[in-house]
């Protein structure tokens, strides 16, 4: 069993200053050290969820991120007012305008019957949340271990990898028709397309993710002792963890905007239907409500799986803080 071709690395030793420490270490800056005391606590034993949290809170909130966030959410809405209401720019005439979609949206009457005052609203984003977890869970449960075989093992690559690359290219709105074919009613066929999508994305990264892993630690785990199975437990599936929680934010993307187009072809719920049916009865603020209720629903699913992947990678995240990156 082979683990394929691993970049080689070689293991330089490192200077020691006169204290001890290694030397590029003991040549950097007090104030690279002096942010609010995390650098002295993962010293002293560790950083607890909650420290490091509230620590990585404090320097996001120090940098200049937070407020050309709120910037870039004026200039947007800024934009959308002035192009469509102000200034009525011929290729917006059509668009409504940012004051009528504010209205529409938090109407207790909407014109349109969509609004957060009305039950429906809420029943299209429960069945877009469902669909996403079912396909997600099952793209994740698919793709994490294919990507793994992929990135690990050679021969399963040469026999698995050309054809997983055929299939990769093809657009999900080319498998519709296969996909009702398949799948009865029209539920299936929307999870079938969705999962399809996601899948790619997480196993495509993940063994990217394998791939990356430097030679040296396979070497390691194997001198001391290690076997095949654990080497691949304890050193491949832990080092290719970052890639694959980046491949698993990529795949909740690609997932929702999969589950938008096939909800236009072949939903009766959620808010691709939403979307769709508006422009067919040319309810034109509801497509923008729908639009944003995806934006604001899929930035949420994609911020929850970096919650967990800090969660399960600790010390990922403590190499992050640590190195004020």
């Amino acid at each position: 069993m082979s683990f394929g071709p691993f970049r080689s690395e070689a293991i330089a030793p490192r200077e020691a200053s006169a204290d001890g420490r290694p030397a590029d270490i003991a040549r950097r800056p007090d104030s690279s050290r002096a942010t609010g005391g995390a650098r002295d606590a993962e010293e002293s034993g560790g950083f607890c969820g909650g420290a490091l949290a509230w620590y990585r809170l404090l320097q996001w909130l120090a940098s200049p991120k937070p407020y050309l966030l709120l910037l870039g959410y004026a200039l947007f809405l800024g934009f959308w007012y002035l192009s469509v209401q102000v200034l009525k720019l011929p290729r917006f005439s059509q668009m409504p305008g940012l004051t009528t979609v504010v209205h529409e949206w938090v109407s207790r009457n909407p014109d349109f019957g969509l609004s957060i005052y009305t039950p429906v609203y809420y029943q299209h984003i429960f069945v877009s949340l469902r669909r996403i977890a079912i396909a997600f869970a099952l793209a994740t449960a698919l793709g994490v271990p294919t990507g793994l075989l992929l990135g690990a093992f050679k021969t399963f690559r040469d026999y698995v990898f050309p054809i997983f690359e055929m299939l990769r290219p093809i657009p999900v709105l080319a498998w519709v028709p296969l996909a009702i074919i398949m799948f009865s009613g029209s539920e299936a066929p929307v999870v079938f397309l969705t999962t399809l999508a996601s899948f790619f994305a997480t196993a495509l990264n993940t063994m990217l993710g394998v791939r990356a892993i430097a030679r040296t630690h396979i070497l390691a785990a194997t001198c001391l002792g290690a076997g095949r199975w654990q080497v691949f437990y304890h050193v491949i599936v832990p080092g290719a963890m970052p890639y694959i929680f980046t491949g698993l934010q990529i795949s909740v993307g690609v997932a929702w905007f999969s589950l938008v187009a096939a909800e236009m072809v072949s939903g009766q719920f959620g808010l691709g239907y939403v979307i769709n049916t508006a422009y067919t009865n040319v309810a034109y603020p509801d497509i923008i409500i729908g639009m944003l209720t995806l934006g604001v629903v899929g930035y949420a699913t994609s911020a929850l799986i970096r919650v967990v992947g800090d969660w399960l990678m600790t010390w990922h995240v403590r190499e992050q803080a640590l190195g004020d990156r």
